[in-house]
Protein backbone atom coordinates (compact mmCIF):
# COMPACT_ATOMS: atom_id res chain seq x y z
CA UNK A 1 0.00 0.00 0.00
CA UNK A 2 1.42 3.41 -0.88
CA UNK A 3 1.60 6.25 1.66
CA UNK A 4 -1.11 8.32 -0.10
CA UNK A 5 -3.43 5.32 0.09
CA UNK A 6 -2.65 4.93 3.79
CA UNK A 7 -3.39 8.60 4.44
CA UNK A 8 -6.68 8.37 2.55
CA UNK A 9 -7.63 5.23 4.47
CA UNK A 10 -6.79 6.91 7.80
CA UNK A 11 -8.76 10.02 6.87
CA UNK A 12 -11.76 7.93 5.89
CA UNK A 13 -11.66 5.96 9.16
CA UNK A 14 -11.59 9.14 11.25
CA UNK A 15 -15.07 10.49 12.10
CA UNK A 16 -15.95 13.72 10.34
CA UNK A 17 -15.26 16.76 12.46
CA UNK A 18 -12.66 14.87 14.51
CA UNK A 19 -9.53 16.34 12.94
CA UNK A 20 -6.59 16.49 15.30
CA UNK A 21 -5.52 19.87 16.56
CA UNK A 22 -1.88 20.84 16.73
CA UNK A 23 -0.23 23.47 18.84
CA UNK A 24 -0.58 25.85 15.90
CA UNK A 25 -4.39 25.59 16.15
CA UNK A 26 -4.54 26.94 19.71
CA UNK A 27 -4.30 30.54 20.91
CA UNK A 28 -1.48 30.31 23.48
CA UNK A 29 -1.01 34.00 24.26
CA UNK A 30 -0.93 34.60 28.02
CA UNK A 31 -2.40 31.15 28.74
CA UNK A 32 -1.03 28.22 30.71
CA UNK A 33 0.04 25.38 28.43
CA UNK A 34 0.67 22.00 30.06
CA UNK A 35 2.98 19.78 28.01
CA UNK A 36 3.89 16.20 28.70
CA UNK A 37 7.44 15.88 27.36
CA UNK A 38 9.88 12.98 27.11
CA UNK A 39 12.86 14.08 29.19
CA UNK A 40 13.75 10.51 30.17
CA UNK A 41 17.42 11.15 29.43
CA UNK A 42 20.42 9.09 30.53
CA UNK A 43 22.15 10.54 33.57
CA UNK A 44 25.48 9.78 35.22
CA UNK A 45 25.50 7.23 38.06
CA UNK A 46 25.08 9.97 40.68
CA UNK A 47 22.21 11.52 38.70
CA UNK A 48 23.87 14.93 38.41
CA UNK A 49 25.07 15.01 34.80
CA UNK A 50 23.10 14.54 31.60
CA UNK A 51 24.90 12.06 29.37
CA UNK A 52 22.77 12.61 26.24
CA UNK A 53 20.37 15.53 25.78
CA UNK A 54 18.86 14.40 22.46
CA UNK A 55 15.36 14.00 23.90
CA UNK A 56 15.45 17.53 25.30
CA UNK A 57 16.66 18.93 21.97
CA UNK A 58 13.83 17.14 20.14
CA UNK A 59 11.26 19.20 22.09
CA UNK A 60 12.82 22.57 21.27
CA UNK A 61 10.75 23.40 18.16
CA UNK A 62 7.49 22.88 20.07
CA UNK A 63 8.73 24.71 23.15
CA UNK A 64 10.00 27.55 20.99
CA UNK A 65 6.65 27.88 19.25
CA UNK A 66 4.82 28.06 22.58
CA UNK A 67 7.25 30.57 24.07
CA UNK A 68 7.28 32.82 21.00
CA UNK A 69 3.49 32.86 21.24
CA UNK A 70 3.72 33.98 24.89
CA UNK A 71 2.48 30.80 26.56
CA UNK A 72 3.03 30.16 30.26
CA UNK A 73 4.64 26.77 29.78
CA UNK A 74 4.37 23.94 32.33
CA UNK A 75 6.45 20.87 31.48
CA UNK A 76 5.93 17.41 32.96
CA UNK A 77 8.04 14.30 32.42
CA UNK A 78 9.18 11.12 34.04
CA UNK A 79 12.76 9.97 34.45
CA UNK A 80 13.77 6.41 35.13
CA UNK A 81 11.83 4.09 37.42
CA UNK A 82 11.88 5.51 40.95
CA UNK A 83 9.12 3.11 42.14
CA UNK A 84 6.55 5.71 43.14
CA UNK A 85 8.61 7.64 45.66
CA UNK A 86 11.15 10.47 45.52
CA UNK A 87 14.71 9.44 44.73
CA UNK A 88 17.31 12.15 44.08
CA UNK A 89 18.99 9.91 41.50
CA UNK A 90 15.90 10.37 39.30
CA UNK A 91 15.25 14.05 39.91
CA UNK A 92 14.61 16.29 36.91
CA UNK A 93 16.45 19.12 38.69
CA UNK A 94 19.70 18.60 36.69
CA UNK A 95 17.73 19.18 33.48
CA UNK A 96 16.78 22.77 34.34
CA UNK A 97 20.15 24.34 33.55
CA UNK A 98 20.53 22.34 30.32
CA UNK A 99 17.00 23.18 29.23
CA UNK A 100 17.59 26.86 29.97
CA UNK A 101 20.87 26.84 28.04
CA UNK A 102 19.30 25.08 25.04
CA UNK A 103 16.28 27.40 25.00
CA UNK A 104 18.47 30.50 25.34
CA UNK A 105 20.56 29.35 22.39
CA UNK A 106 17.57 28.23 20.31
CA UNK A 107 15.55 31.40 20.90
CA UNK A 108 18.47 33.83 20.94
CA UNK A 109 17.29 35.34 24.23
CA UNK A 110 17.27 34.45 27.91
CA UNK A 111 14.42 32.22 29.02
CA UNK A 112 13.28 31.94 32.63
CA UNK A 113 13.09 28.22 33.50
CA UNK A 114 11.87 27.50 37.03
CA UNK A 115 11.76 24.14 38.80
CA UNK A 116 9.07 22.82 41.10
CA UNK A 117 10.36 20.25 43.61
CA UNK A 118 7.05 18.40 43.26
CA UNK A 119 4.65 17.79 40.40
CA UNK A 120 1.49 18.10 42.54
CA UNK A 121 0.36 20.07 45.53
CA UNK A 122 0.19 23.66 46.66
CA UNK A 123 3.76 24.66 45.77
CA UNK A 124 3.54 23.35 42.20
CA UNK A 125 0.13 24.99 41.80
CA UNK A 126 1.37 28.33 43.12
CA UNK A 127 4.51 28.26 40.98
CA UNK A 128 2.37 27.58 37.91
CA UNK A 129 0.00 30.38 38.89
CA UNK A 130 2.91 32.85 39.14
CA UNK A 131 4.28 32.08 35.67
CA UNK A 132 4.41 35.00 33.30
CA UNK A 133 4.03 34.79 29.54
CA UNK A 134 7.13 33.32 27.92
CA UNK A 135 8.30 31.55 31.09
CA UNK A 136 8.77 27.83 31.74
CA UNK A 137 8.11 25.69 34.80
CA UNK A 138 9.55 22.17 34.87
CA UNK A 139 7.76 19.94 37.36
CA UNK A 140 9.58 17.25 39.32
CA UNK A 141 9.49 13.63 38.10
CA UNK A 142 5.92 12.41 37.63
CA UNK A 143 6.95 8.91 38.75
CA UNK A 144 7.74 10.16 42.26
CA UNK A 145 4.05 9.47 42.90
CA UNK A 146 2.61 5.98 42.58
CA UNK A 147 -0.87 7.12 41.53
Amino acid sequence: MQSSAIQTEQQESQPKGMNKLTIRDVDLAHKHAFMRVDFNVPLSEDGREIMDDTRIKETLPTLEYALRHKAKLILASHLGRPKGKPNSKYSLRPLVDRLRMLLDHHLGEQVNVAFSPDCVGELATEMARQLESGQVLLLENLRFHAE
